[in-house]
């Protein structure tokens, strides 16, 4: 028997390190899915948890402990038969039901062989600095992120909004695992090291497609009608002070298109979630 930890997906991982390195997004590829895998996706039949190890076939069984235990037995109170849905943060998806509970853990035992089902959209990688934000600002920017759909999210450190406070990295993990389990998103969203904007700038330039929000910049609408679509892009936003000028210039000469949102100054974590919402719908 198989067992698993079900703590946090895949990037509970950073909270043996400060920060997950970052992503190369030039291994990136976009795959098409069925109509089926999408039903699979989203049909939000049965409650749904996180486990990194699923059992290999139908009829093998894999130990769930910790806070998916927890919340499985604790909180919905879930009983031996009840059935359920694992996943495992990479587009793995099987249903099965509770075998046994005792007091450390549960026996998850599948009912089917598990499902891949893989990624069918323009995978957007977000640059942010919201590393100053308090108030729960930054956890509801995060959540938006992962219900939206966002390949990463990468705390941006620029001249106006200069840190981020790494103790903040555990409470962000577990904004990302309740909402992917509310959304029921299959993939994980990954939390990237903090980047400078000279870090930032050979992303830039790496990646085909990058949407830089700007003050008085082009209309997005219009920005998009002359882009073309791409497997994966950049979307990046200053803090509500705006980039500095020669922040913009850096990006632009980099090769992204800088966008404007409309006539009002948006908080950061507004326009975030307003231009990668826009362009989920544009692209997807």
């Amino acid at each position: 028997m198989q067992s698993s930890s079900a703590i946090r997906p895949r990037f509970v991982h950073l909270l043996n390190r400060p920060w997950q390195k970052t992503v190369s997004f030039r291994s990136v590829r976009a795959f098409s899915s069925s109509s089926s895998d999408e039903a699979n996706q989203s049909r939000g039949g049965l409650p749904r948890f996180f486990s990194q190890v699923l059992p290999s076939s139908k009829g093998a069984v894999v130990r769930v402990e910790g806070d998916e235990f927890w919340h499985m037995t604790k909180v919905l109170r879930l009983s031996d038969n009840d059935r359920v849905e694992l996943f495992n943060g990479k587009g793995g998806l099987i249903e099965g039901s509770i075998q046994r509970i005792d007091r450390s853990g549960l026996d998850f035992v599948a009912l089917e062989d598990p499902k891949l089902v893989l990624p069918h959209y323009t995978q957007w990688h977000v640059f942010a600095a919201f590393g100053t934000l308090k108030g729960g600002r930054a956890d509801w920017l995060v959540e938006k992120c992962t219900e939206l759909g966002a390949h990463s999210v990468t705390p941006l450190m620029t001249e106006r909004s200069p840190s981020i406070s790494e103790n903040r990295v555990d409470r962000l993990q577990r904004v990302i695992l309740a909402a992917s389990k509310q959304c029921q998103r299959l993939h994980e969203m990954v939390l990237s090291p903090p980047v400078k904007i000279d870090g930032l700038l050979p992303l830039v330039t790496q990646s085909k497609l990058s949407f830089v929000a700007i003050a008085e910049g082009t209309p997005l609408v219009s920005a998009l009608t002359s882009s073309r679509k791409e497997s994966s892009g950049l979307i990046i936003v200053g803090p509500e002070g705006d980039f500095t000028e020669k922040e913009v210039n850096m990006m632009i000469e980099a090769g992204a298109i800088a966008v404007g949102l409309g006539s009002h100054r948006l908080r950061v974590e507004t326009a975030t979630i307003a231009l990668l919402a826009t362009l989920m719908l544009w692209f997807g």
